[in-house]
């Protein structure tokens, strides 16, 4: 099927893409292209208009700066996961960017599209939240930084307004800490069926490590990524290891509630079954980098 006719404006700065949303009500941004196209193509998405900012090149780079990562909204998923600065200071970042796709995706897609377009069976939202990200854009108002846990409203839904622009991601240093991404992928589109993210610090005393402060999210079963408090609780203070992890873990149930996802792949049923032990692995993995770092 061929998409509905629009008009095409190419935004040449952030500047003008502000502009040119608040001319055109109703008008969506084209970055990467891979989660737009397919939905004009089968005429879920209807815009008058399309703004083009692929061109943006203040919108794609990857900078330390504050003790912490910006990411620019046009970098690429190969670009985040081959960046040394990214592997360095948020590790399970570059690990779900590597996951996402094929090549031919990550060398086109965006996070701003990705983060943007809120699909509950993305990778990255669940990263985001678990390392404490927070998303600075900009519309005719002024520029705003909204965090992670904040930004996802539901299904494809966020807390951006229609003449904001994603500009960047901002991410707190993790050097220290061991983070991880875990993710049981869909075998034909390799979205999340189950996607979990952690980032765990543990004391440096002697005998065995114990978890100081955790943060876990989970995402691709849920309309929305959830940061996983429960666990996160039952976790601090106890050896993320043996009986304790997997207990940890098995709290995942309190912060799933019952809105669960579900299709003809996975029903909502299995996938809550199966979660607990892609928490347990994404802990574990964090832990022993935390061990390492």
């Amino acid at each position: 099927m061929f998409a509905a006719d629009f008009d095409y404006y190419r935004a040449g700065s952030v500047a003008e893409a502000g502009q040119l949303l608040a001319q055109h009500p109703g008008a969506k941004l084209l970055a990467g292209g891979h989660s737009l196209i397919p939905l004009l193509k089968l005429r879920l998405a209807v815009p008058p208009a399309l703004i083009d900012i692929g061109r943006v090149a203040e919108l794609r780079d990857i900078a330390l700066e504050g003790g912490g990562l910006r990411i620019g909204a046009l970098a690429t998923h190969a670009e985040i996961a081959r960046s040394d600065a990214v592997r360095e200071h948020a590790a399970a970042l570059a690990e779900a960017a590597g996951q996402i796709g094929d090549p031919a995706v990550r060398n086109r897609g965006t996070i701003g599209g990705n983060v943007a377009h809120a699909d509950p069976a993305s990778d990255l939202p669940a990263v985001l939240v678990a390392l404490g990200a927070t998303l600075a854009v900009t519309g005719q108002g002024g520029e705003r930084s909204i965090d992670a846990g904040d930004f996802f409203t539901g299904v494809m839904m966020t807390s951006l307004g229609e003449d904001e622009l994603l500009t960047s991601v901002r991410i707190p240093s993790a050097a220290g800490r061991g983070t991880a991404y875990v993710k049981f992928s869909h075998p034909a589109s390799r979205y999340a069926v189950i996607g979990v993210a952690a980032s765990v610090a543990l004391d440096a005393g002697p005998g065995e490590s114990v978890c100081t402060d955790a943060s876990v999210a989970i995402g691709g079963l849920v309309p929305g990524p959830v940061r996983c408090s429960a666990v996160e609780e039952a976790l601090k203070g106890r050896a993320p290891s043996g009986e304790a992890l997997a207990a940890a873990a098995a709290a995942v149930a309190q912060d799933l509630g019952g809105d669960l996802l579900g299709d003809v792949f996975a029903s909502a049923d299995y996938r809550g079954a199966v979660a607990p032990v892609y928490v347990e692995r994404a802990i574990a993995a964090a832990a022993g980098r935390a061990t390492q770092a």
